[in-house]
């Protein structure tokens, strides 16, 4: 799986019968810089690039930091909306006072209220054709025009890890590399 980042936006709000309310949005047709340098690559979501994925209704988690053992809301409880817009991503969670008891969730409200923990990042899946890389003048851009999404996170520090960067394909659309194996290698850090 692959994540994304945006600091498109976090609000934490809670309501008089406990409850919080988490809204956040993952920013459409804004290129991300994942690696700089003489050869740099970069990405960018095209809008409603989680569009298809959205409306087959399947769940979708929201979580700490990618991760499965600290959820905070999902589809399939009710507790998460997802909307897909020619904007953003935007995602409305309902954290009930039940939960706020359990320590991951109140762990994290505390980092949010810290200011510590600000950003947007999708785990998602490429299919089969829903991207495109291209050269430009700047190095590589990867344009993400179809992704199934699979999970969203608040995190601390919203970018691409780089140990995620090589799992992406970096082929410009139309040419075929020799030794793909060989291009991966290049590529890492």
């Amino acid at each position: 799986m692959l994540w994304g980042g945006s600091n498109g936006g976090l609000e934490v709000r809670t309501s008089a019968g406990g409850a919080t309310v988490l809204r956040g949005r993952f920013p459409y047709s804004v290129p991300t810089t994942l690696q700089g340098g003489r050869e740099r690559r970069r990405e960018v979501f095209q809008a409603r690039a989680f569009g298809t994925s959205l409306a087959d209704g399947g769940d979708v988690h929201l979580l700490v930091h990618h991760d499965f053992d600290r959820p905070l809301a999902s589809r399939a409880a009710g507790s998460l909306d997802l909307t897909d817009d020619d904007d953003a991503l935007t995602f409305e969670a309902r954290i009930s006072p039940e939960l706020v008891d359990v320590s991951h969730v109140r762990d994290f409200l505390g980092t949010l209220r810290a200011g510590l923990v600000k950003g947007i990042s999708p785990g998602f899946r490429v299919p089969q054709g829903g991207d495109l890389v291209k050269r430009d003048g700047d190095g590589l851009i990867r344009v993400v025009r179809s992704a199934d999404l699979v999970e969203i996170s608040a995190v601390t520090k919203p970018a691409y890890p780089a140990a995620q960067v090589e799992a992406r394909s970096w082929q410009v659309s139309g040419v075929s590399a020799p030794n793909t194996a060989i291009a991966r290698k290049r590529w890492r850090a």
